[in-house]
């Protein structure tokens, strides 16, 4: 299977759970994993900049990566999915958890 196929997969169960497990519109926690030096922790913040979002960075033990955690109050999981998507299409090297 290509990776779009199991990303795919991967949201369709996503979408599943976040469905099963919350009434919506309900907060929702992002958390990014970037490298520090660079635009992605910027990068991320303008992404969700006009939602009201709360974010939080925190850096590793060697400095080397920062984690960002985004709390921010969404419509539906497929708005929670369509920003997961957004932020891997526009901020280069970030992991999503």
């Amino acid at each position: 299977m290509d990776s779009s196929k199991k990303s795919e997969a991967f949201y369709e169960k996503l979408k599943t759970q976040l469905y099963d497990t919350a009434l919506w519109p309900a907060e929702y926690l992002y958390k990014f994993i970037v490298v520090s030096e660079g635009t992605g922790i910027k990068d991320i913040e303008n992404l969700f900049n006009d939602l009201g979002a709360v974010i939080n960075t925190n850096a590793s033990k060697n400095g080397k990566y920062t984690s960002v955690s985004i709390n921010v109050r969404m419509k539906n999981p497929e708005a929670v999915i369509a920003k997961y998507k957004e932020v891997a299409e526009n901020v280069e090297g970030v992991i999503s958890l």
